[in-house]
């Protein structure tokens, strides 16, 4: 579980705190005109096209035309945040990056430093090049949590991930954010 009723966002207080701030920004996931690139573990991949699929659902809801989403295959999550670096900061210009893969605890080390590394090095991607990526990396105990997070369905952590890469190209969009 990771919200219950005393962790959830409450929109009334944040309303009410608003009236309390001489400006206040919320993104909002309007789609219209966005090119998002999304870099895509093979690894796992019955897991990552579940949550690509999730993805695509929620940005074609939101409006964005296909032709400005590009999809980039990868080997395995290590790889993500190179492949994420290039969209950001290549000559094609997209306003936001996302990235899926699926990490799944085994019986050695190996998923602590693949996970850790591969969200260290999305981490520093959006920070060095002001573009935001998204974290749509799974890291789970076992299969069974990776694929109720992939469920075709409002849950699934592709379609929350596309929802929060229009929300923030949404937010830098409206507030003073320096380039």
């Amino acid at each position: 579980m990771t919200s219950t009723n005393e962790t959830q966002f409450d929109q009334s207080v944040a309303d009410a705190l608003a009236e309390r701030v001489g400006e206040h920004l919320v993104g909002r996931a309007n789609g219209v005109g966005r090119r998002i690139a999304i870099a895509c573990a093979r690894f796992n991949g019955g897991i990552t096209t579940r949550l690509l699929e999730g993805a695509l659902d929620a940005l074609d809801d939101a409006g964005v035309d296909r032709r400005d989403v590009t999809v980039g295959w990868v080997p395995g999550a290590f790889e993500l945040p190179l492949l994420a670096l290039n969209f950001a900061d290549g000559e094609r210009q997209y306003d936001a990056v996302i990235t899926f893969g699926a990490v799944i605890r085994g019986d050695t080390g190996h998923y602590e430093l693949v996970a850790g590394e591969c969200a260290r090095g999305v981490q520093d991607v959006q920070l060095s090049t002001r573009v935001p990526v998204i974290f749509g990396v799974l890291t789970t105990d076992t299969v069974a949590q990776a694929l109720e997070r992939s469920q075709p369905d409002a849950t699934n952590k592709g379609r929350e991930a596309a929802l929060t890469a229009l929300e923030m190209i949404d937010l830098f969009r409206q507030g003073p954010t320096s380039s």
